[in-house]
């Protein structure tokens, strides 16, 4: 919205500066940062009034949970995407329909999220919607924004996939819809599977989007794609305040989930943020890269798919607990152990990730 201030200027005064990128995007994390220090606390209050008991601590998890975790209450993702919508409309460009299309997947998934929430914490039920339901939703948003992607790409790109390190693009055909919902599905999953420790999601998530937003103001960029030899996305540079405000929106809320939270993002922030990497994934054609940067995310999906696999084929379990970072709790590592080198594998991953955008 303030980008249109640019009208204004005459290209030399304070107006001018609207019409930077790195510019806006600054503005848009500072917007959220004060968003998630201003409304943090009075909304935390707020779920605390709604929720008497907090969120429902399943009995399956490691014990330690049933005590520490108890009356913690949930939703707290609301937070972040308030912060994140309101820094999006207020600095980027509203005239780009990557903007939009990744709003429209955030929104939505974040509407799923909290549905769940909203029935686990009023039938105190650790269920929520099933399994089912939310999977066939969400495979229905990741249709609709794959379309999406596929007509806002230009010809040259519709239905073209980038394969990291490797020069040149790969064409799927018809296959390139379906794949990027699996991106976008298989990424909200995989957050909200990695969110059962204070901070342990938010962070990575941060990095990841930190990341991506790198890279979507590259692609956006004719020097940079010529430079680095990368497929040039026109328009995917506004991605950047996406990607600024969700930063500075999940520092805001990480300031009350640091241990011991005071408010779980539940499936609410887990599922909208994730469907969020996954749609900027798709819009920039990095989704393969994404599972790099967010390799993280992938090990904890991959833990309990092949616990899952595995127990009903022999019975027994490969690890402890899945997720994986339940595994390390009940191998006796603390939270906060936990939580920090889970950080450092995401950091560390999401510069491997950013390499390839040079190794060709």
């Amino acid at each position: 919205m303030l980008y249109w201030l640019t009208a204004f200027s005459d290209g030399g005064d304070f107006f001018n500066l609207f019409r930077y990128i790195t510019f806006r995007a600054g503005g848009a994390f500072f917007t959220a940062l004060i968003f998630g220090f201003l409304f943090g606390r009075p909304l935390i209050n707020l779920l605390k009034s709604k929720q008497k008991r907090g969120q429902p601590i399943r009995d399956d998890g490691p014990a330690s949970h049933l005590t520490t975790k108890a009356g913690t209450p949930t939703m707290g993702g609301v937070l972040i995407l308030g912060a994140l919508m309101t820094s999006t409309l207020l600095w980027a460009r509203l005239d780009g329909g990557f903007i939009w299309m990744i709003l429209f997947v955030t929104l939505a998934f974040g509407l799923i999220g909290f549905t769940d929430d909203y029935q686990k914490v009023t039938k105190h039920t650790h269920a929520g919607i099933s399994g089912r339901t939310r999977l066939a939703i969400g495979f229905a948003i990741a249709a609709v924004a794959g379309v999406w992607a596929a007509w806002l790409h230009p010809e040259s790109l519709t239905n073209q996939l980038a394969i990291p390190v490797v020069s040149g693009l790969v064409n799927m055909g018809l296959l390139f819809v379906p794949f990027a919902m699996l991106v976008i599905v298989g990424s909200a999953n995989a957050v909200n599977l990695t969110d059962g420790l204070d901070g342990l999601a938010v962070m990575p998530v941060m990095i990841a989007a930190g990341s991506l937003g790198i890279i979507a103001y590259s692609v956006g960029r004719t020097d940079f794609t010529e430079y680095l030899g990368i497929n040039y996305v026109p328009g995917t540079g506004e991605i950047l305040i996406f990607t600024a405000g969700l930063i500075g929106g999940g520092l805001g809320f990480l300031w009350y989930n640091a241990p011991p939270a005071a408010v779980f993002m539940g499936d609410t922030g887990s599922l909208a943020l994730g469907g969020a990497l996954g749609a900027i994934a798709v819009a920039t054609k990095h989704e393969i890269v994404l599972s790099i940067i967010g390799g993280l995310f992938v090990v904890e999906a991959m833990s309990v798919i092949i616990q899952v696999a595995y127990f009903k084929r022999t019975g027994k379990r490969v690890f402890l607990m899945a997720p994986i970072h339940h595994h390390f709790e009940k191998k006796g590592w603390s939270e906060p152990q936990i939580v920090i080198r889970f950080w450092i594998i995401a950091l560390i991953l999401a510069l491997v990730g950013l390499a390839t955008l040079k190794v060709r």
